[in-house]
């Protein structure tokens, strides 16, 4: 059952005011305004018309909020069943074709090798379960960044350059970061 409480509303954009709900499932926590909206003053002028993948979607409040602010295409993985199936009745309420909704695991994703490569990647996952070291490796082992990509971290520590050379095996820069209480978050980039 849904409760009043989990809900969060999209912040700016063409879809500015909406809310969506979503249901309790382990691990979640949607992005606070506040923090989305620093993610995406950081990337206002480099967001629209892009395509996005929003790893361990949860609540969908990352990829939504990118949907509303112009991206050309999001990509939202959830494994867990009740998230999937609130991500994607909002996604109907939206009409939109730009946003497709997977249900699957962020992992077993990113195992696939692709031809499609992000511009974006929203990577949020549940703390305290290594998966953050394991996303990381695989998005950058299987062909989903380019020079130019720009991955969003939210996690339990401060991301730090020698944390990030460890995972991953492109050259990257840290352009942002910042902390909100217990999270921290940054934006980086391939170079």
């Amino acid at each position: 059952m849904i409760q009043a409480t989990n809900n969060f509303q999209i912040i700016g954009g063409e879809h500015r005011g909406r809310k969506f709900n979503f249901p309790d499932a382990p691990g979640l926590r949607p992005t606070p305004n506040k923090v989305r909206e620093t993610l995406f003053n950081w990337i206002q002028f480099k967001s629209s018309n892009k395509v996005f993948l929003d790893l361990f979607a949860g609540s969908g409040a990352l990829g939504f909020e990118a949907l509303s602010r112009g991206a050309r295409k999001v990509i939202s993985i959830e494994k867990d069943s009740g998230a999937f199936k609130s991500l994607e009745k909002n996604r109907k309420n939206l009409r939109s074709d730009k946003i497709q909704i997977i249900n699957t695991d962020a992992l077993d994703f990113l195992s696939n090798k692709t031809t499609q490569v992000f511009d974006f990647v929203l990577l949020d996952p549940p703390f305290h379960q290594k998966l953050l070291e394991k996303a990381l490796k695989r998005l950058s082992k299987g062909g989903f960044l380019a020079l130019g990509s720009q991955i969003y971290i939210e996690s339990e520590f401060e991301i730090t350059d020698d944390f990030l050379n460890q995972e991953i095996s492109q050259k990257i820069k840290i352009n942002k970061q910042k902390r909100s209480g217990q999270v921290h978050y940054c934006l980086i980039e391939v170079l």
